[in-house]
């Protein structure tokens, strides 16, 4: 079932939105300081390709407070418009009852695109 979700989720701007998310991964990635940012978007970017049958969970560090530094730089340089843009098509997706695992799909994203630091994909 994974399987026939992610490719409908493809076609109908999956791929398109892991694309935006690679470009703006490596547009981070030519400063030193945007590493971390781009490394992110990387990984939402891939999250992004495969929704289903991958999970987000918080993973307790070694890096101390810098994750929350940069989740709080991440969220206002423009965390919280992808968060939102997730969060209206979530909403818009759950009006419909076929819409529904779509609609899951992208408040997970929301969750993972607002505060990316700290969590991992499995």
């Amino acid at each position: 079932m994974n399987l026939i979700g992610n490719i409908i989720w493809l076609v109908f701007g999956g791929f398109i939105v892991f694309v935006e998310y690679m470009l703006s991964g490596l547009v981070l990635c030519m400063t030193i300081v945007g590493i971390p940012f781009g490394v992110q978007c990387f990984k939402i970017g891939l999250m992004t390709l495969f929704p289903f049958g991958s999970h987000v969970r918080e993973v307790p560090g070694d890096t101390g407070c810098l994750s929350t530094i940069f989740n709080i730089v991440w969220i206002v340089l423009g965390g919280v418009w992808i968060a939102l843009t997730h969060l209206i098509f979530g909403i818009i997706l759950a009006i419909t009852i076929i819409g529904l695992p779509f609609a899951n799909q992208h408040f997970k994203l929301m969750s993972l695109s607002f505060a990316p630091f700290g969590k991992e994909i499995y």
